[in-house]
């Protein structure tokens, strides 16, 4: 019984490591010189250019559920 439940802490801690990770990495999608994440898209062409995400309404969405999913699980 105590190595379940070390077991599901150690998957607990896993999964918040994970969440965190995905939230703030900067490039989710990298194709030549141009990358993009959850927050902004960049290009790295001859100038070095970023903007923020499109405001579609999916994507906000997703920006708020990983912004809640953190919240709720360090509480």
């Amino acid at each position: 019984m105590l190595l379940l439940l070390l077991g599901i802490i150690v998957l607990h801690v896993t999964v918040l490591v994970l969440l965190f990770v995905s939230t703030i990495v900067s490039q989710w999608l990298v194709n030549g010189e141009h990358t993009a994440d959850l927050w902004q898209n960049c290009s790295s062409g001859t100038v070095f250019q970023c903007l923020a995400s499109s405001s579609n309404e999916w994507l906000q969405s997703v920006q708020a559920m990983m912004i809640l999913s953190i919240i709720f699980s360090v509480l």
